[in-house]
This record gives C-alpha cells, structure tokens and sequence, in this order.
C-alpha cells in the first residue's frame, strides 16, 4: 500500500499542471488507489477451495502439468506397477524407498498408509496409486494390501497394470496369501519380477535365498504359468535398509546402496502399455473416493484417446442388454498422484493412471467414456465373499448414551456407501432395520465396524455366518488353505483345537533353518476358523505365526467340536459391585470391573462350564447395625479380560451379539429376558 500511495500521489503530481479539470484530478487520486489495492489483495487471497484438494496428501505445492501435451502424452515413456505379497512381507516400506530414491517428500514411514487405522494397526487396508519419475520414464506403481481379508483390493488394481513386483520374504519364503496374489497376477498375464527382501537379516544365507527361489519357481508352475512368466527375473533387496540388487550380497558397495537396479529392472522387464491415444476416450473406474469441494473422485487407467479438462464425457455401466448410460457431465478437474501430493494436470492420455472429477454418479467398475462412444469396458470380477454379518439398531437399555447416529436409516446409508467404494462387500436389506454385510472375513468386517463406531455410530451386530452353497442337493462350505508355524512344544495344542475346528493336515515337517520350530499346512473350514487367532496366541504364548487363505468349496465337514464354554449372563441392572465380583471370580474368568454399568442378558464373563450360568454383579453388600469380624475385608478381584472387536467378532455364539458403541464394546445375549431364553433353547436349532 505503501508503494500504491507514492504511485497515486506521483502521478496526481504528473497531472498538477493542467488546471482546466480539477476534479477528475481530485478523483484519479482514490479511484487509483482502490484499483491497486484491489489488485494487490487479489494476489494475496486465499484459492477457490477446490484447489485445497492438492493439498488434502500433502503440503507440497501443486505443480502444472507440462506444457508440451503430445510428448507428455506417449504410452511407451509409462510402466504400471503393482507391488504384490503375502502380509508383512515388506511392500509400503519397498514402496517408501522407491519414493525416496525419486525425489519424494515423504513426511513419515510407511508414507503410503494414509488411513488412520492403517498406522494404527501397521497393515495397508485399501490399495493406494502414485507415480513416480525415473531416467525419461513415469511409473505408476500401486500399493496392495496383503491380508486375505482385503484379495479384493488386489482383484481390482491387477487389471489397471502390465507387470507387477512379487515381494517374498527371504526368510519365510512364499506363503498362504503369496499364492493367492500370484495367481490373480498370473490370470491377467501379469510377468512378475520376484524380489527377495529381509536379505540383511543375519538368518539369510545365499543357499536359503536359492531354496525359496525354487519354491517360488514351484509355486509358478503349479499356478500353469507360461514359459515366459516361468523366466522371470530375480533381485536381492532391503527395503528397511533402502537397496536392491541384482546378484545376492549381504552389504553392497556404498554407490549401489540404493533402489536403481529394481527401478531399471521394472523399466527393461515390464512392457509399456498397449495404448491407442487416437481412439476415444474410455477409462475404467478403479478407485473412487469423495471430495467435499470436488465431489466424487474417480481413479482408473486410460484405456484409449486422451482427456483434457472441460471435456465432455459420460458414465456407462454393463446390463444384460447392453451398456447403460449413468449421467453425462464435464471432466472439471484432472488430477494425478506423484510422489505423496496430488497433482492438478491439463491432459492424460492411454496407458495412463488418473483420477477425474467432475461427475457424481459412476462408481468403481463403471466406464467413463466421450460422449461419441456407447460400449462399456468389461468389469473385474471378484471372489464371491465368504461370510455374513447382520448389523442392526443397538436396542439393549444403554443404548443412546455414546453414539450419534442410532436410527436403521443412518446405518443403511453409511452401509450402502460402503458398498459403493469397497466391491468386495454386499449389503442386503433384512427385517426390521437389519442389513445383512457379506465380506472375506472378520478382519475385513471388523475393520468397517470400528470404522464406523469411530464415526459416532452405535451398533448390534451378530457373529459371523459362514455363506454355503448347494451343489447337486449337496451342501458345501468354504475350506481354506492355513499354514501354521510354532515352537514344537506348542504342536500338540495347536493340533488339539483345531481337529474340534474339524481341520485336516496336510503336510507337517520342521522349518528350515530354526530349530525346534515346526511348520504345519492344514485345510479347514472358515467357519472353524472364526475366532481361532486370539486363542492361538495366547496358547503360543504369541511365538507362533498363522496365515490363511481361501482354496476352494468342499462337501460340508459336519458339526464343530467343543470349541467355547458357556457364559455368565446378568441379571441385574445397574453398576458392578465389587462384592458381587468377589464371589463371581470362582465361577469363571471375568470380563467386567467394578462400576461399569450392566442390565438383564448382558455377558460379564466366561462359565468354567459349558452351560451358561444367570449371575448377579450388582449385589450389594447389606450393611446391619452390628459389628462383625470380618466386615471390612480387602476385596481383591484378578484383573478383567478386556475383549477388543476382532476377539468379540471371534467369541460370540449364535444365540448372542455384540454391542458396538464409540466407547465400549459389550457382549449380551440376543434375548435378554432370562424366560424367553429358556423358551428360544427348546426350540429346534436350523
């Protein structure tokens, strides 16, 4: 403003001498000033808020796209990536260092879980795109989870790519869910290159790294991989320590201690995209997620033509009769993930990985296509999930006091947008205010129920149901594939339980290059396996590993053994005393203290029997007006067992539910009435 003032009265002084028009003088003066304070201010306003979204993953500043369209624009300068691996097996830390080695500002470890309850847990949950620059060359790489639970995220990312980093560890070798990512890439025509990570760690010779090797080779031609997948190249690495290698070495030379030789291996050995930037648009929606300025966000790969913003476009799905317009619309924004921060781009073309916005009803496995064209591209198709869950209305008598969103209604929608950005999950409408969830398995359910209690919701939800299918008047269930390692004093418990889990070994031997360890591969059905992973640690003693995968559908096992003992139900309402506890402790073990509220049907602890046993914990102690010896006894209770969600998913029977709420998780009998509990009992089991 400064520089303003001397401006206007300099040039109110250039204008002095002439003395016909004094007012328009006068007037130069303020109008001159407002302009140049208008135009200064300009400068220093804040962006239209949709240009916060560039900063949503990071605070580095949005570049423009380049300003040459057509060389930006050519397939053969791209590589599409995806790293796959079994879990904890070292891809968001590989993923980390391939940013670093490129120039990325990474702001923490892991830098790719962005998701709370991903860093929270130390797991990828959903898979995340970003692009990265190397020697003339643009890599689109793309981080997949590796939990069994999540195979659905890897389903619909290994059609967006032409080649994909298959991550072993060179400790452990290929396990359960290494074999399922393999194949879904081996299906797609996918040449892997096999990356043997953890080589630094002291356990790792040269001849066990040749052993898993050969595994791997084993497990590719079991798969029926072509000749040319069966040649795939092998490198050495340390994604902890930052470098990968060609030939095996245990600390390479300070100039090779970097991520160059995997990069210049996934540009000689993964084809670039077979893309035609002539044809018309058309790109396949892959990944979506919502924006609160910019609505909808729309990821996928660029199958043909390019697009530029301001295009006209329009969303297309498959019917049974063919392609079926959703909505037309304008592309408003292009953006493009590189390194952590989104980038705002003029122009993409085929082969290309981009996120669009601008239209609001398309959603993943939709096509975006220019208006000229009326076919949709195929959709990915997925697993079918394998178990059930139904959500309802938190209706026990503390309901309302924690949560926020209560009704049917508020449930159904947050379910239904779920639905809508996670394909591998199916909601059906039940009876009254119930919705039925269908997923892979209670990791996957667990994780959307702790979102959602985070979101304020309050919930009851029933134990998981295995989904069976009939085949000619038989009935099959869903066996999956569990490979198991423990200490070999541990063996013979692990067997134990899992033969109630009407389990079948298949192979058992010691594991290479640890003593006193065993490795059990067992098939067994998922709903035997429901629950399993908290006793399993806690009869290891947390030494031992178990990995699960889904194999196939087989001919129904029969009724589980023993599996659970019985409860201890309440049937009082009020606060927990210490008293009651005191004489509750010999009946089982406790899941309940002191001054935590209870009501009729809720479960305070587990029976040391196998019936279910009515308690009540809020006895107080009767005070009278004589003295006696031992009144003031020193009431010391053992500490309660504190279930998390995943181990409550796991316990409860058939006939109870699990009460969510964003403070507390509580268990309680379906019917909380002590009298139509015993009518329910006599009735027939389904």
């Amino acid at each position: 403003t400064a520089s303003a003032s001397t401006l206007v009265h300099g040039s109110a002084k250039t204008l002095k001498p002439s003395h016909h028009k004094p007012k328009t003088l006068l007037m130069a003066g303020p109008l001159l000033l407002r302009s140049l304070w208008s135009s200064t201010r300009k400068s220093f306003s804040t962006p239209h808020p949709s240009r916060y979204f560039s900063r949503a993953f990071s605070a580095a500043p949005a570049a423009a796209s380049s300003s040459d369209p057509t060389g930006s624009l050519d397939p053969a300068r791209l590589r599409n990536v995806a790293v796959i691996a079994h879990v904890d097996h070292g891809k968001t830390t590989l993923m980390d260092r391939l940013l670093r080695q490129c120039g990325a500002d990474i702001p923490h470890e892991r830098a790719m879980d962005s998701i709370t309850l991903e860093r929270e847990r130390g797991i990828t949950i959903s898979s995340k795109v970003t692009s990265i620059a190397w020697k003339e060359n643009e890599l689109n790489m793309v981080d997949t989870p590796g939990h069994a639970d999540f195979g659905g995220e890897v389903e619909r990312v290994v059609g967006m790519v032409e080649g994909a980093v298959l991550v072993v560890d060179a400790g452990e070798g290929p396990l359960a869910q290494t074999k399922f990512v393999l194949a879904k890439a081996l299906k797609y025509g996918l040449r892997p290159i096999l990356l043997l990570n953890k080589v630094d760690r002291p356990a790792v010779t040269e001849e066990i790294c040749d052993e898993v090797e050969s595994l791997v080779f084993d497990l590719f031609a079991n798969l029926g991989a072509t000749e040319e997948q069966l040649d795939f190249p092998v490198l050495y690495a340390s994604a902890k320590e930052g470098w990968a290698s060609t030939t095996y070495t245990k600390d390479p030379p300070a100039e090779a201690k970097n991520m160059s030789q995997l990069l210049d291996a996934i540009v000689t050995h993964v084809p670039p995209p077979n893309a035609n930037i002539d044809a018309p648009f058309q790109m396949l929606v892959s990944m979506m997620e919502k924006d609160f300025y910019l609505g909808r966000i729309l990821t996928g790969r660029v199958y043909s033509g390019v697009v530029r913003v301001g295009d006209r476009v329009h969303g297309l799905r498959n019917k049974d009769s063919g392609a079926e317009k959703i909505e037309d619309g304008k592309v408003v924004k292009l953006m493009k993930k590189k390194g952590t921060a989104m980038v705002v781009t003029d122009c993409a073309g085929a082969g290309d990985i981009i996120s669009i916005a601008g239209l609001s009803s398309p959603s993943i496995g939709h096509t975006v296509t220019s208006v000229e064209i009326m076919s949709a591209l195929p959709t990915v198709e997925l697993d079918p999930p394998t178990i059930s869950m139904t959500f309802g209305v938190n209706d026990s008598p503390l309901a309302g006091r924690d949560g926020t969103h209560l009704t049917g209604g508020r449930i159904g929608d947050r379910l239904s947008a779920e639905a809508e950005t996670n394909l591998a999950i199916n909601v059906l409408p039940g009876l009254s205010e119930t919705f039925e969830v269908q997923g892979r398995g209670e990791l996957q359910l667990g994780i959307l129920i702790e979102n959602m209690r985070r979101e304020g919701f309050e919930l009851s939800v029933s134990p998981p149901k295995v989904m069976y299918k009939t085949d000619k008047g038989q009935k099959l269930e869903p066996i999956e594939e569990v490979t198991i390692e423990v200490n070999d004093e541990h063996v013979g418990f692990v067997m134990e339980a899992l033969s109630h889990r009407r389990a079948e070994v298949t192979d058992m031997g010691p594991v290479a290059g640890a003593i006193g360890r065993t490795r059990l591969s067992l098939t067994c059905p998922s709903r035997g396996l429901v629950g399993y992973r908290s006793v399993f640690s806690s009869e290891t003693r947390g030494t031992g590993f178990m990995h699960r995968a889904f194999l196939t559908y087989e001919k129904f096992r029969g009724p589980l053994g023993n599996v659970r003992k019985g409860v201890l139900v309440s049937v009082g309402y009020g606060p927990i005393t210490s008293h009651a506890l005191m004489s509750l402790e010999a009946r089982g073990t406790l899941f309940v203290s002191p001054g935590m509220e209870t009501y009729d049907g809720m479960i305070v602890g587990e029976h040391s029997r196998d019936t279910d046993l009515d308690v009540n914990p809020v006895r107080a102690k009767q005070l009278t007006n004589i003295r006696s010896a031992s009144k003031d006894e020193n009431v010391k209770l053992t500490p309660p067992r504190l279930m998390t969600l995943e181990e409550a998913i796991g316990y409860v029977a058939s006939d109870e539910l699990i009460e969510v709420t964003p403070k507390t998780i509580r268990l309680r009998k379906k019917y909380l009435d002590a009298n139509k509990r015993k009518t329910m009992s006599k009735k027939p089991k389904e």
